[in-house]
């Protein structure tokens, strides 16, 4: 090889052997772009799939409660409300749980306690279970969701 070729290439992997300022920059700002523009639409996917596992949940929970309806005659009373499910209540002779697997009190996605009222305040229902949603706030009825 001639020596000046050599000395060309020995020169040349020296300039490049890394990135310049400016194009760290640029992909800095790049990847920034597109995480702005992603980013907030996964959330909102994020946001949807948790309202859909609470309506099925919810709807689990009225399955459970059904069966604890044939063994004890009736829905369990607000004042038990899910935990009847979990642990017996005083009184209840026939009741053949624990309905739920992990010992403890259902809890939404957001892990807030469902909210559970018999008999239901909404005509046509004979309970009311309802998730409070992403705010966790049982007052704000446009973000809960309830048993059909």
């Amino acid at each position: 090889m001639p020596k000046s070729s050599h000395a060309f290439s020995s020169a040349r992997q020296g300039r490049d052997g890394g990135f310049t300022l400016l194009e760290l920059l640029v992909v800095i700002a790049i990847l920034g772009l597109l995480i702005g523009l992603v980013a907030p639409a996964a959330l909102r996917q994020l946001g949807g799939a948790r309202n859909s596992v609470a309506r099925q949940s919810i709807q689990r929970l009225g399955e459970v409660l059904d069966l604890y309806r044939l063994d004890m005659g009736s829905y369990p009373g607000t004042e038990d409300g899910l935990h009847a499910l979990v642990a017996r209540p005083a009184g209840a002779e026939s009741w053949n749980g624990p309905y739920v697997k992990d010992g403890t009190d259902p809890l939404d996605p957001w892990h807030h306690p469902y909210i559970y009222r018999n008999p239901s305040e909404r005509p046509g229902h004979e309970y009311d279970l309802c998730s409070a949603g992403s705010s966790g706030n049982a007052a704000d009825r446009a973000t809960m969701i309830c048993n059909p």
